[in-house]
């Protein structure tokens, strides 16, 4: 049985186009392949630990080969569980919208918390970094009000699909299908360009 797990990084609900992209998506890979486990991780919904002072400490000490202890181990405890649930998954799907030219906070505040050494990535001081999150595929899907592929810079540059892109390489998912629906803002045919992306999310979830 396959396990899809859906990273959503709006807060928009039932109003964001990239959540709708996503749910466009899925429901096309599941018609594709019935049987397929979809979960969903919103990154809103205040689940998230925080790893401030105890999380650094922890990750530092794992970092050097040793354990967390008391607090550290307690925060360190809730960083693993997050990851457990992202590595144990099988493809992945992240519907993250552009803000100020990245990406949302919290989109950056789960990254940092699972992305630690010896879970999702590897470390060898003559080889430098590996990534551990091998043989899996991920479908990334963008929305953005003004920035699109190809704008002068004067309407936005993009550090919001360059991050994700690297940190999946970072981690070892090379295999990425990417959906677009850009802008959502200035553009003076929104229904039927929205239309056309949920096509496209559409078809890609049907061929993932």
């Amino acid at each position: 049985m396959t396990t899809v797990l859906h990273i959503s990084a709006s807060p928009r609900g039932a109003a964001s186009d990239s959540g709708a992209l996503a749910a466009a998506f899925l429901e096309s890979y599941q018609d594709a392949r019935p049987g397929t486990v979809v979960k969903t991780l919103d990154l809103w919904d205040g689940s998230l630990p925080q790893f401030g002072p105890a999380g650094a400490s922890a990750k530092l000490a794992v970092f050097a080969g040793g354990a967390p202890e008391g607090e550290q181990a307690e925060v360190w405890a809730q960083a693993q569980a997050l990851t457990d649930q992202f590595t144990s998954a099988d493809a992945y799907v992240f519907s993250i919208p552009m803000w100020n030219a990245g990406v949302p906070y919290v989109f950056k505040q789960w990254v940092d918390i699972i992305t630690q050494r010896g879970t999702v990535f590897g470390f060898d001081p003559a080889a430098g970094y590996s990534g551990l999150v091998n043989g899996k595929k991920a479908a990334t899907i963008y929305t953005s009000g003004v920035y699109s592929e190809g704008v002068p810079i004067q309407f936005g540059a993009d550090f919001h699909s360059t991050y994700v892109k690297d940190w999946l390489r970072f981690v070892g998912v090379t295999d990425v299908t990417e959906v677009r629906f850009q802008p959502t803002i200035l553009t003076g045919t929104r229904n039927q360009d929205r239309d056309a992306a949920l096509v496209a999310a559409r078809d890609a979830g049907n061929a993932f």
